[in-house]
This record gives structure tokens, C-alpha cells and sequence, in this order.
């Protein structure tokens, strides 16, 4: 597959590319690679892609071109394979607009004013794409539908209602119910729906230029749709916990933008829009239950509360006009588990304290207290392995017998499911398995901070080796993942020269050293 896509990169830049990367990805089954030219040839890097789906790439294709055409901010196809299963695409660079909000994510949603200027930049740049975007678009060559139907609602609703509702011993009237779901959908479905509707409109689809202007990704799963979806998709994600106020300010700067392109009664934007929040919402929930309550993802039931508080102020907001539903959601919201204050950590009155700062004294001749005879003797080097713990843990060859072993057993296991035992951590099927729920990306985060701060150290002082091990049951799913990605992100983040070896698998890689000013 690499090789063909080798041959169309060949083929457009008349020379052989100097290397291939693999880019992580896991939002579907293509696979994704950026491709490094040789010095002097441009451009200096684009994207290839190897797709799994004929329709989906033609559906992609497609958009893109007559996105284009509308001079829309998406990428530029640069060369499709006959087959049409590969295709290069221009490079808009590694910078996304989720990895920028991530200190005011993890801060719970305390953004400073350039994460919420990229916000505002991003929202603004949607009505175009959603109304410049459908004018003489063929939805028919949409993937897998052509437009947001009844059918799709009423499927999303009971998931709510028997993925999450029933799991939560609340007495309720089924027939009711399913009178009030028929309700909402008949309501949704008369919203104006001839604009492009994203679909998958998040921070993760959104990529910044040099000079932080958002360029979109991954619409191939657009259709015929409403407006509203996609702000409701935006602003309500339970993990970006978006203060109201913010909400609103970006709420008015998408209206503020969206009648530069068409008429706008806002009454009806804003009354539609609380609609679709409300549906949102109940998607989400669904599949939170699903994940959380039946699977037993905990980066699911973690997330659960955070989607309540959505509902919560949904409810001060009068987001429901229906009392059936009102009610139930309002019983929701009461009970013991969804009622819990976030436990604060109390601080230590007296704890080990000393009233003097610095009771013991260096000699002077010892330099730092972290002083070694390794200090300064060169560049460093970094070698991560993968490993069975059925095996052994790999062995330290520096001599200097130190560094880190990680324990991936904690995660979920592709090992036990057939369609995975003869693939490895390298290959998507297994990335997207593992990211689906979240756990192995909280797991790598910890990793990565400690990680770091020990690459930052061996760097300053000159240390010439340090080296981290990821263990799993067979050495084939979880371990690979880990150590693969630890391995670039050290290189990418670093520059150091990295040296993986995925031990089970007999599979050696080496990533260059880099120029990077950290």
C-alpha cells in the first residue's frame, strides 16, 4: 500500500520522496502520511493518504474539489491515483486548534484571550463553509447519506434511552416517551436543512496556519443538513467545558458572520439552536452509557458528569420545551451520583514542615546536588522498547542501568479479540481500538509529562543515553502503541535521536536527530 502511495508522490514531484511519516489517526480507517522532499523541492512536504473506502474517497475527493472552487479553507488535492484509492493533498501544517486549547481544557474551561480568539476565528469561518459551501454542491455524492433524516434522530434517541436512561432505575412512561423522541425529530427535521452540514464539526478537524488561520478536515462524513448541528457539536463537547458566557460570545460571533452569507432571523437560529443542544446532548449520553455503563470504559463514566452539567444549565436555559422529557431530565440531574460537589484536596495544617529553608548545605566542591561524572560527555540518545513481560523486561546495554518501565496492562487488551491477533500497535485497526475510548491517550499523557521533564534534564546536562521500556502481555498490541508514540513524541518535541525497538516483533527504527530550539 505505502509503496503505491510512493509511486503517485513519485509520479507528481518527478523525484523519490526523502521520507515517509506516519500520522497518527484515529477517526477512521484510512491512514495518513507526511512526506518529507528532498532539500529544494517544492512544496516541501504534503499529505498522503491511503483510503480503505472507495465512496468515502470519492466522497472526499469530490467536496474538496468543489470546495476549492468555492475557495473555501480546506486542503488542496494535488494528485489521485487511478484506482482513486490513494491521493496527496497539501500539508496545512501540525499546528491543530485542539492541541492550542489544551491548557484551558485541562484548567476546566478557564480559556485566556488567545484561546478564545482562535475559538472566534473558528466559528466565524463555519457559516462559510456551510452556506458558500452548498451552493451547487451535489449532495447525492455524499458518504453514506446525502442528508440529516428522521430515521437517523429516532435511532440516536433510543440509544439514549436504553443505553443511558434505562441503566439509571428511573421510572418512566416508554410510550410517552417515544411520543416526545417523535416530537423532537418531527421539530428537527423542519429546521431549514439546505445548508452543508459538517457533521463532525470539532477543535480535532481544525488545523492553524502559520498566522493561527483555522482550515477545516475531515468533512467526507458532511451532508444536506441544519446549521444548527454543528454549533451545538461545537460549543457543547462535555471535555471542552465551555463556560456560558464564552458560549454565547461565540454563539453571536457565529451569527455575526453567518449574515454575511444569508438572511438571518435570530429568534428562530436561537430557538432552533437550543433544540439541537438538546439533541446533542441526548447523543452524547447514549453513547456515554453505552461506552461507560455496558463497556466499562472509565474515561466514559468520568466524562458522564461533565455532559450532566451541560443538561443542567440546559434546564436553567429552558432548553426543553417538552414536559415529559423536562421532567425525566430534571430527575436525572437530582440523583445522588449526578449531585456530588468536585472533591477539593484539603490542605496540610502542619504536614512535615520545617521552619528553616535550607537545613542542609551543600559542599561547595561538590557542585549541584544533582551532579554526576556523566555530566557533559555528549548528545543524547533515547531508546524506547516494547517488550512481553512473559519475556523479560529488556535489557539496559549503556551500563548505566536506569531508565523506565511502563506497564500497559492497565489499558484494554486487542489481543482478545479475533479480528486483532495477527496485527500489532503499528496498524490502524489496533490505533483506533486502543483510542476509541480514550484510556491509552490519559494513560500516554502522564507518561509524556514525566517523560519529559527527564528528556529536558539529560539534555541540560549532557547525558548521552536514557531509555524507556513499555510492557504489555505480548509485547504485540498496547506496548508497541506506547513505545511508538512516546518515541516520536520525544523526537518530535525534542529533536534527540530516538532508537525504537519493538523486541517481540523483531522491528528496529531509527528517528533522526533534529534541529528543534526548545
Amino acid at each position: 500500500m505505502l509503496k503505491n502511495l510512493t509511486k503517485l508522490y513519485t509520479e507528481y514531484a518527478n523525484v523519490a520522496p526523502e521520507r515517509i511519516e506516519e500520522i497518527p489517526q484515529s477517526g477512521s480507517a484510512r491512514k495518513y502520511y507526511r512526506i518529507v522532499a528532498p532539500v529544494g523541492v517544492e512544496p516541501h512536504t504534503v499529505i498522503g493518504v491511503i483510503g480503505s473506502s472507495l465512496e468515502e474517497n470519492e466522497a472526499f475527493i469530490y467536496l474538496t474539489e468543489h470546495f476549492n472552487r468555492r475557495k473555501l479553507p480546506v486542503p488542496k488535492l494535488l494528485a489521485i491515483s487511478e484506482d482513486r484509492m490513494f491521493y496527496l493533498q497539501t500539508d496545512l501544517g501540525k499546528v491543530g486548534l485542539y492541541d492550542s486549547l489544551e491548557t484551558g481544557r485541562k484548567l476546566g474551561g478557564r480559556y485566556n484571550l488567545k484561546e478564545k480568539e482562535l475559538l472566534k476565528r473558528t466559528i466565524a469561518k463555519l457559516p462559510e463553509l456551510q452556506i458558500r459551501g452548498a451552493r451547487d454542491l451535489n449532495f447525492h455524492k455524499c458518504y453514506p447519506v446525502e442528508a440529516f433524516d428522521k430515521n437517523s434522530i429516532l435511532f440516536d434517541l433510543n440509544y439514549f434511552k436504553y443505553c443511558f436512561l434505562k441503566t439509571l432505575n428511573i421510572d418512566f412512561n416508554e410510550l410517552k416517551l417515544e411520543a416526545v423522541f417523535q416530537l423532537l425529530a418531527n421539530d428537527l427535521i423542519q429546521c431549514d436543512c439546505d445548508a452543508f452540514m459538517y457533521r463532525d464539526f470539532q477543535a480535532r478537524n481544525v488545523i492553524l496556519s502559520k498566522d493561527d488561520e483555522p482550515y477545516f478536515i475531515d468533512y467526507q462524513g458532511g451532508r444536506r443538513g441544519p446549521i444548527e448541528y454543528d454549533v451545538a457539536s461545537f460549543l457543547w463537547q462535555a471535555s471542552a467545558q465551555y463556560p456560558e458566557k464564552l458560549k454565547k460570545e461565540l454563539i453571536n460571533t457565529y451569527i455575526a458572520s453567518l449574515k454575511q452569507y444569508t438572511e438571518v432571523n435570530e429568534l428562530v437560529f436561537r430557538s432552533n439552536l437550543k433544540k439541537f443542544v438538546l439533541f446533542r446532548l441526548l447523543q452524547v449520553l447514549g453513547a456515554y452509557g453505552f461506552r461507560g455503563y455496558f463497556e466499562r470504559k472509565q474515561y466514559f463514566i468520568d466524562s458522564i458528569p461533565h455532559a450532566i452539567n451541560n443538561i443542567r444549565a440546559g434546564l436553567a436555559d429552558n432548553f426543553c420545551p417538552y414536559p415529559y422529557l423536562q421532567q425525566i431530565l430534571r430527575e436525572i440531574i437530582a440523583l445522588p451520583q449526578f449531585n456530588k460537589p468536585v472533591p477539593v484536596a484539603e490542605k496540610r495544617k502542619d504536614g512535615f514542615k520545617t521552619q528553616e529553608s535550607a537545613i542542609y548545605k551543600s559542599n561547595p566542591i561538590d557542585g549541584l546536588p544533582t551532579y554526576s561524572k556523566y555530566d557533559n560527555k555528549g548528545a543524547l540518545i533515547v531508546r524506547v522498547f516494547s517488550f512481553s513481560f512473559h519475556k523479560g523486561i529488556p535489557e539496559d546495554t549503556s551500563g548505566n542501568g536506569g531508565g523506565y518501565v511502563f506497564d500497559c496492562r492497565s489499558t484494554r487488551n486487542p489481543g482478545r479479540y479475533e479480528p486483532y491477533k495477527n496485527l500489532t500497535g503499528l496498524d490502524e485497526p489496533v490505533i483506533r481500538f486502543l483510542e476509541d475510548d480514550g484510556e491509552i491517550l490519559t494513560y500516554l499523557d502522564s507518561v509524556y509529562k514525566l517523560a519529559d521533564k527527564h528528556v529536558e534534564r539529560y539534555i541540560e546536562r549532557g547525558f548521552t543515553d536514557l531509555m524507556f521500556s513499555f510492557g504489555c502481555t505480548g509485547g504485540q498490541h498496547r506496548s508497541v502503541y506506547g513505545a511508538e508514540h512516546l518515541a516520536h513524541h520525544i523526537n518530535d518535541k525534542f529533536g534527540v535521536e530516538v532508537h525504537i525497538c519493538h523486541r517481540e516483533q523483531k522491528i528496529s527504527t531509527i528517528l533522526p536527530r533534529k534541529n528543534i530550539n526548545i
